[in-house]
């Protein structure tokens, strides 16, 4: 396993530098609890893991980028507390009776540049997400708005997509379905705003820097060094600016958890997620906090690689983890082993009950099947030694869960090497898009409250199955799920168990764990606002309560 120590160093050197220009919250006290005062401003001091993958909304398909652009743009809708929709740039909507037709009436709103926030700057920016040009990831979201499929697949204009700017303050859109979720999608990082003049006259520079971007959100995006940080700072354009509190939000990439533990205790970043090591140290200590969450986090299985195109080398690898004693000594921080693709306490059937209970433990660890599933595989590609490649982060708890899978891998599964690879976020993400990896770790966060936002990665065309896994039967099923079945909600129900049945009893991706979060957060962090879905943050209720 390489180490790249330099980055680690110029991260943690930037990250003092930036935090020493906006005065951090650094005292002469020793220890956490001496540095719980709070600061005389509206300021706070965050970490982040990595740098900013993207500013482009049609481009984001990262927490990382997300939880940036959900505090800097604003979509038609909010995401607020528990999770629901509330009102953003829209200040009603009207709902035809079959649910088809969404009128979005806009309030005065505008960019940070002054220019006004039109109907016309939601319309363009969707219009974009579906041109097969723009290669934008997340376009399949919009396939349920008249035409963008079609559109996506080069089978119509651009100027067919059932969304129109009827004048500067109403949006219409025409969806082919009714859709529950719709609201909670307009919250979502790809269908935010783009003013197309200001893309236009950005060229390629677009999203690249600070200085190539306007918001319309509670906060602006300042001093972004590539790899060492960034700030937010309250946007006095904001149309609700009278709501935010903060003055700027200091964000610095640390990788090291140490480093970051660190300068948390010094009182040099106000909040800090825990990994395994400092959990039972900082239990007692009245800053800490648990979260539950919703995201899985998983390995993908390229089936481009002639090994693991073998049903009984996936279901080998599946089996052969032991999850219960990952989770609790490596992460110990409230996650859980996984039991399927869609997690636990997410999605509730019409009648109430949670997804994951119907539907059972699909993902048992099982040492002896593995062997004998592993056996089977290395018969049947007339092979005793395989080598495959694993894709991480390069942060430390990535490349510390790395490390345990190698071990575990290569001890139950009989002449198994496997070959770590650590990449800078940014990096990782770009070889898992192309789909340039063997075994790669990657999670899911849902974009809404229902388990298709989990099972429509793998169907064979979308553009997340970077693995090319396909089954007949499992694409008729999430095709019906989306389409027939789409008013019938107890049978649309049933048909998405049948299809995570059918995914995992291929072994087409390996289910890790549900994630769950401890964290450290200063006293007087008040109003934060935390969500499962298209960012964990927002700040735009945030204070510092004196």
């Amino acid at each position: 396993m390489k180490k790249k120590v330099v980055p680690v160093v110029a991260s943690v050197l930037g990250a003092s530098l930036l935090l020493t220009a906006c005065g951090g919250n650094k005292n002469n006290a020793s220890g956490a609890k001496a540095n719980d005062k709070a600061p005389d401003k509206q300021a706070i001091n965050l970490s982040f893991a990595s740098e900013i993958p993207t500013m482009d909304v049609a481009k984001a398909t990262d927490g990382e980028s997300m939880n940036v652009m959900r505090n800097v743009f604003e979509g038609l809708y909010a995401m607020g507390e528990d999770n629901k929709p509330i009102p953003g740039v829209a200040e009603s909507v009207d709902v035809s009776p079959d649910k088809t037709k969404y009128t979005f009436h806009l309030r005065d709103s505008k960019w940070s540049n002054g220019t006004p926030v039109t109907a016309k700057d939601f319309a363009f920016a969707w219009q974009r997400a579906v041109n097969p040009e723009t290669a934008a990831e997340y376009a399949f979201l919009f396939f349920d708005i008249k035409n963008a499929k079609q559109i996506n697949q080069k089978q119509l204009p651009l100027d067919q997509l059932g969304v129109k700017a009827l004048d500067d303050k109403t949006l219409e859109v025409q969806l082919d379905r009714p859709v529950p979720y719709f609201l909670s999608l307009t919250t979502f990082a790809t269908f935010l705003p783009i003013n197309e003049d200001y893309l236009k006259s950005q060229g390629d520079k677009y999203g690249l820097e600070t200085n190539h971007l306007i918001y319309n959100g509670a906060f602006t995006l300042d001093n972004w060094k590539h790899e060492q940080g960034f700030q937010l700072k309250k946007n006095p354009n904001y149309w609700d600016a009278k709501t935010v509190k903060l003055e700027e939000i200091n964000f610095n990439v640390v990788k090291d958890k140490s480093t970051e533990v660190n300068l948390y205790d010094s009182g040099q970043i106000d909040r800090v997620a825990l990994t395994a090591e400092f959990v039972d140290k900082y239990k007692g200590d009245p800053n800490f906090k648990e979260r539950a969450e919703v995201g899985i986090q998983f390995l993908r299985l390229n089936q481009k690689n002639e090994v693991l195109k073998n049903q009984h080398a996936r279901l080998a690898i599946n089996g052969a983890m032991n999850k219960k004693a990952y989770v609790e000594t490596i992460l110990n921080n409230g996650a859980v082993p996984a039991e399927g693709m869609v997690p636990a306490k997410f999605a509730k059937s019409p009648e109430g009950t949670d997804f994951r209970k119907e539907n059972g433990n699909l993902v048992k660890d099982d040492v002896k099947s593995a062997k004998e599933n592993w056996k089977k595989a290395k018969q049947e590609l007339s092979t005793d030694k395989v080598t495959l490649e694993l894709l991480t982060s390069d942060n430390a708890l990535a490349k510390k869960t790395g490390e345990y899978l190698k071990g575990e891998l290569e001890k139950n599964l009989d002449g198994l090497t496997v070959n770590l690879k650590p990449q800078p976020r940014k990096q990782q993400l770009k070889l898992l898009l192309s789909g340039d990896y063997e075994i790669g770790i990657d999670g899911w966060g849902p974009d809404f409250a229902d388990p298709i936002t989990f099972l429509d990665l793998f169907t064979t065309d979308s553009a997340y199955n970077f693995d090319k896994y396909s089954n007949k039967e499992y694409d008729e099923l999430i095709h019906k799920v989306k389409t027939d079945l789409a008013g019938d909600e107890k049978a649309r129900w049933e048909a998405m168990k049948q299809a995570e049945k059918i995914l995992l009893q291929d072994g087409a991706v390996a289910p890790l764990y549900q994630q769950g979060r401890s964290y450290l957060q200063r006293s007087f962090i008040k109003g934060l606002v935390t969500t499962d879905f298209g960012g964990e943050f927002n700040y735009k209720w945030a204070e510092v309560a004196k």
